[in-house]
């Protein structure tokens, strides 16, 4: 996978969030991890009240959403329409969560942008993450987001490593990625638009688009 294919653009259809305009000008769709809480925050301000309700200070629904009683939900959060928020989720704040989304039984979200239709079902850890349209996670999949030496992470590609300058940086799914169960997205992972990961993965570089991926060293193109 080159630098092109890391783009914002390659991986990400702006028009399913409404976090686009803190993507645009980004060369790497990474570079809004630091900037999610305060954008959240300036969003509340600016959300239709007639369509959405407060569930609690900084916490915000949109009015055909389904959030269990058992759900925890911290600050600053926005969970958009037509959303199934599971029992006992566990939402840590700084999560954008867009519409028809699933956040299921266990999942636990931290500091991320969650893309329109994307489910994140059972079992899931997701933080300091960018989930693209119609992505799913399978069960029991996580995303790592702190490198065991607690060093700066970087993107490692076909062209060489790109420094992030982050600390916490779990992984960048496309649209239409689909994660296999227990698999494991370590810190900076890529994945382009259309992968299939096979279960039971480690992951720790980028992966380009239209591809299976089965082992690190074995990444097979998609046969249209």
């Amino acid at each position: 996978m080159d630098r092109r294919e890391l783009k914002t653009r390659e991986l990400l259809d702006l028009e399913h969030t409404e976090a686009a305009e803190l993507f645009e000008g980004r060369d790497y769709p990474w570079e809004v991890l630091p900037e999610i809480k305060a954008y959240i925050n300036e969003l509340i301000d600016r959300l239709p009240k007639e369509e959405y309700r407060m569930l609690s200070e900084g916490v915000w629904a949109h009015k055909t959403a389904v959030i269990a009683p058992t759900a925890y939900i911290a600050a600053p959060c926005i969970i958009g329409e037509g959303t199934e928020v599971r029992h006992c989720a566990f939402i840590r704040g700084s999560a954008l969560i867009g519409k028809s989304c699933v956040i299921g039984n266990s999942t636990e979200l931290k500091n991320v942008i969650i893309f329109d239709n994307v489910q994140v079902p059972h079992y899931n850890y997701v933080g300091d993450s960018v989930l693209g349209y119609k992505s799913h996670m399978g069960a029991g999949s996580i995303t790592s987001n702190v490198k065991s030496d607690k060093t700066l992470v970087k993107v490692h590609t076909g062209e060489g490593d790109i420094e992030t300058g982050l600390k916490k940086f779990g992984a960048i799914l496309g649209d239409h990625v689909e994660v296999g169960c227990g698999s494991i997205l370590n810190p900076g992972t890529v994945i382009g638009r259309n992968v299939n990961i096979y279960p039971l993965s480690s992951v720790r570089k980028a992966v380009p688009a239209d591809s299976i991926y089965k082992n690190q060293n074995e990444i097979c193109e998609k046969r249209m």
